[in-house]
């Protein structure tokens, strides 16, 4: 992936300075770029075990999975926004019922560690400021039966 979008970005680059764009509008069209190119880490719909509604953006929306003997990582919501119009606070709400196997829901901001939101049965229920840049929550699992139900605002 970097391989393409450091190309991208230095054509962008390029253009806008020719083209005699403020500094606003600069900003916000490397913003637009940056963030399309972190819709690529996420899950495509396709490939998701479950069924995925997107809310107003990328960080939002709903998803409901039911598992069975799943073994890999789905990237369900985030992306790579610097200036997010939404603001930087989601409201993450998320059910995970383990019948066997292991799951982990997480959130990964950047080159940090994943932080761990649930692995068991049960509920996790909190808002959680983003910093700019990377984020993205997700679900990895290891001969996972159960399911989940998640919804994010």
């Amino acid at each position: 992936m970097k391989k393409i979008v450091l190309p991208l970005i230095l054509i962008f680059f390029g253009t806008t300075i020719l083209s005699g764009c403020t500094k606003d509008e600069i900003l916000n069209h490397y913003n637009n770029v940056v963030q399309s190119a972190g819709s690529i880490e996420l899950t495509g719909n396709s490939s998701l075990q479950g069924k995925k509604d997107n809310g107003i953006d990328d960080y939002t929306g709903t998803y409901q999975a039911d598992y069975k003997a799943y073994t890999g990582t789905e990237y369900l919501f985030g992306g790579t926004s610097i200036k997010r119009e939404a603001g930087k606070d989601i409201a993450v709400t998320c059910t995970l019922e383990v019948t066997s196997g292991t799951a982990k829901v997480f959130w990964i901001s950047g080159a940090d560690e994943a932080v761990t939101l649930l692995e068991t049965t049960g509920t996790y229920s909190d808002t959680i400021t983003l910093p700019d840049g990377g984020n993205y929550i997700g679900i990895e699992c290891e001969n996972f039966t159960g399911n989940i139900e998640m919804d994010i605002e």
